[in-house]
């Protein structure tokens, strides 16, 4: 018997004689329990239904993910043209249409999904197996041969198993749920001691594995997914940066996939009752909220694979914060909450529900972000080759991440465990839920998150006892987040006040829920009045990235400046250390906003602030969460920054306005900083060319040059020089120190000085290779 062998059965072991169910464990209240009436939600809701939802439809057809299920079927004798994991676009969409017709029954939305689910138990193969892609393109692959990134195989069909598990509960239908459950028998047949350890990708079976048991009571779908955990404390994979991704108490690797992971893992715990693993799972927590946790809630690196970095590394333009990672964090975090009832998961999952997640998806409902840096110079293309929302991409993972967690938010409104009732978002509608046998309907009348009032209307149809526990955000207790990563700079107290039927009473914390036990009869109210004023945050002195800048918030909101506000510009404006703020409602701005006026007490900049999850609708431009209360942090004008950049060629995700940003990038291959390449092409001469906003006399330059050979084809050029405008004609500079072609550094190139409103780069690229520019500097004569 191998050691690995050993070690599952240990766990089995200790999974056979635990509890299925720890005491007193809490149990969300169902989405379809609750009814919004809300004007923050509710309209983000119908958006996602009338429009978001067939938008991702159409996408799906155009890009071969639909047909490919109708090819297999048998019911299509089109080519098939889709791609790798598009199938989990479509699960997601799906269990989309199910959450929303709960609330908004839709007989035509209703038939289609109905069709849909036909065709993909039609396309499934006899021994329960299901990838369109491999099964149409690559007929001769090995199933489940490959541990890594290429065909991700067990996520996808994780969101299968999430989808048809969502449909069964919802309409009690069964013809989708037994196709799960024979695909969850296939994988099993694969994927136990002795036999395949790793899941061929992205982790997100345990979570689709998690909620088919819930769904059927079946323990071997328990099973399997505790086989995943535990195997994820031995073996190394590429979606956890080449350790085990359990065996350690950091959290490392790919935002996503260990998010994922992690909420797996705590649904394994908690219905196994193993509480070394929950402990795991809590150092986790702690590591991301105490050191890679952006002030949106997003986490997620751009130089490490989309993944946490070391320890306060958070650069806000490198920030990649995916949106399926604020996903993935919201679901980790309400996963804790159920386990230890503590609010500090759920101040969490509001911080990036709100803010690193809502800016993932436009107004319009059809318009997306997948990466959400914090700041921005309205060029860089760093959207998948965009620099504002896309409609669709290639991986699409984003769009339908966003179209099926939009409708789940009333599912984490509220939550019981016994004779305890928990309020854990500020959503104005109703909810009944059974207390001990008696039916009980809470209404929430709230404009959150404009203003801190909410009020409570307690219906049960017959006296009873239990405790409401109202969540007392972090933010009203001065506390951005539960950690000393982010803290408050003024010195404020906002008040926080609690009544029952109009008599104040004392607030009892109980990690961090208000607690209220009493006999509650008909129609009793309960307010709740937080102070929301408008906070300056600052960062850990460690985040070197934010030191000598602050970030404003109100409420559960972050909030940035944005160029529409500011005359186009705020990347150089300086507000200073001490400001005054002046609420301003917009009811007809972004949906309906309460804006920010800033304005410096002294000297400095005035600017106006927006809710960072609505920037970017009024077309690409600047924009910035952190602002820098000292003047030195913006660096001045230069002949290069004010001069218009113009090239031979550009590709198209790359920015030939790049190369005169003023941001100095750390190394020659770095890819979080904005560039300017000539790929695809290979070995020609281009050029590169400043035209000045002013004659001016110059007599250097410095270029730091782009060389990415270590992943990709782009390389220090062979040879260059540079000539200057005079006139209409272009001349060579003349008394070149050299024109320099190292890596890692600006290569200065000094030379007599001439009198210009141009000057052009000259270059020639080498054999079979491309180049690029990530910063060009232009010295003034003194």
């Amino acid at each position: 018997m191998t050691t690995r062998s050993i070690h599952w059965l240990a766990f089995i072991l200790a999974v056979t004689v635990a509890s299925l169910a720890t005491a007193g464990e809490r149990s969300a209240v169902p989405m379809g329990d609750v009814t919004l009436q809300d004007a923050f939600w509710a309209p983000r809701l119908e958006t996602n239904r009338t429009v978001t939802i067939p938008h991702c439809l159409s996408e799906l057809e155009k890009e071969g993910s639909l047909s490919g299920f109708s090819v297999l079927a048998g019911t299509s004798d089109e080519k098939y043209h889709g791609w790798m994991w598009g199938d989990s676009n479509l699960y997601k969409t799906i269990e989309a249409m199910v959450y929303s017709l709960q609330s908004h029954p839709d007989p035509a939305m209703e038939r289609q999904m109905e069709q849909i689910i036909t065709t993909i138990v039609g396309a499934q193969d006899e021994d329960g197996y299901l990838f369109p892609h491999l099964q149409l393109a690559e007929p001769n692959y090995e199933r489940f041969s490959e541990a890594l990134v290429r065909t991700c195989e067990t996520y996808s069909m994780g969101h299968m198993l999430e989808s048809a598990a969502a449909h069964f509960e919802a309409t009690g239908r069964t013809n989708y749920l037994d196709a799960a459950v024979k695909l969850s028998d296939a994988i099993g047949r694969e994927y136990k001691p002795g036999g395949r350890e790793w899941p061929s990708g992205h982790p997100e079976i345990e979570l689709g594995l998690m909620r088919l048991y819930r769904a059927t009571g079946d323990r071997r779908h328990l099973d399997l997914a505790a086989f995943f955990v535990e195997q994820a404390k031995h073996t190394k994979t590429v979606w956890s940066h080449g350790k085990p991704p359990l065996a350690h108490d950091e959290a490392l690797g790919h935002a996503v996939a260990m998010l994922y992971l992690y909420a797996g893992a705590v649904d394994v715990a908690v219905l196994s009752g193993d509480q070394t693993l929950i402990a795991l799972m809590d150092r986790k927590w702690e590591s991301i909220v105490r050191h890679k946790m952006y002030i949106t809630g997003g986490v997620g690196h751009w130089d490490h694979s989309e993944g946490f970095a070391p320890d306060y590394v958070l650069p806000n333009r490198k920030s990649y914060s995916e949106t399926c990672a604020a996903i993935a964090q919201v679901m980790f975090n309400h996963r804790l909450f159920l386990a230890h009832g503590d609010a500090r998961y759920m101040d969490v999952a509001e911080r990036a529900l709100y803010n690193g997640f809502l800016v993932g998806v436009g107004l319009s409902g059809d318009r997306f972000f997948y990466v959400n840096p914090l700041v921005s110079d309205g060029r860089w293309k760093f959207n998948h080759g965009l620099s504002e929302r896309f409609r669709w991409t290639g991986c699409a993972c984003c769009p339908v991440n966003v179209v099926r967690y939009v409708p789940i938010v009333p599912g984490l409104t509220y939550a019981t465990a016994d004779d305890q009732l928990y309020v854990n978002l500020f959503i104005a509608g109703t909810v009944k839920v059974d207390m001990g046998g008696t039916t009980v309907q809470l209404q929430q009348e709230t404009r959150y998150p404009w203003d801190g009032q909410v009020k409570i209307t307690v219906d049960p149809e017959k006296p009873s006892t239990f405790a409401l526990k109202v969540r007392i955000p972090g933010w009203a207790r001065n506390r951005p987040v539960p950690s000393d990563l982010y803290r408050y700079e003024d010195d404020q107290k906002p008040a926080v006040k609690l009544a029952v039927n109009g008599k104040t009473v004392a607030i009892e914390l109980d990690k961090g829920y208000a607690v209220i036990r009493r006999q509650w009869s008909k129609g009793a109210v309960v307010t709740l009045n937080m102070d929301m004023p408008v906070r300056r945050v600052v960062a850990h002195p460690k985040v070197k990235a934010n030191v000598g800048r602050f970030a404003v918030e109100r409420g559960p909101i972050v909030y940035c400046a944005e160029g529409a506000d500011n005359d186009g510009k705020v990347l150089r404006k300086v507000p200073g250390p001490d400001v005054s703020f002046q609420l301003v409602p917009q009811p007809d701005l972004l949906g309906g906003i309460t804006q920010i006026k800033m304005t410096p007490k002294q000297q400095g900049d005035p600017l106006t602030l927006i809710p960072y999850y609505a920037w970017c609708h009024r077309g690409a431009n600047e924009m910035a969460v952190w602002l820098p209360a000292d003047p030195k942090l913006v660096p001045p004008p230069t002949i290069a920054s004010e001069s218009r950049a113009s090239a031979s060629f550009c590709f198209p995700p790359d920015s030939v306005v790049a190369v005169n940003d003023q941001v100095d990038p750390p190394n020659s291959h770095d890819l979080g900083v904005p560039r300017h390449t000539f790929w695809d092409h290979l070995g020609t001469k281009e050029w590169l060319q400043y035209d000045f906003a002013s004659p001016a006399k110059v007599d250097s330059v410095e270029v730091y040059w782009f060389d990415d050979r270590r992943t990709g084809g782009c390389w220090v050029p062979e040879s260059w020089r540079l000539l200057y405008k005079k006139g209409d004609a272009w001349k060579p500079v003349t008394g070149v120190s050299s024109f320099g072609t190292e890596m890692d550094k600006f290569n200065r190139a000094a030379f007599d000085p001439v009198e210009t409103d141009g000057l052009r780069i000259e270059l020639q690229l080498r054999e079979n290779r491309s180049g690029g520019v990530l910063e060009w500097r232009v010295l003034e004569t003194q």
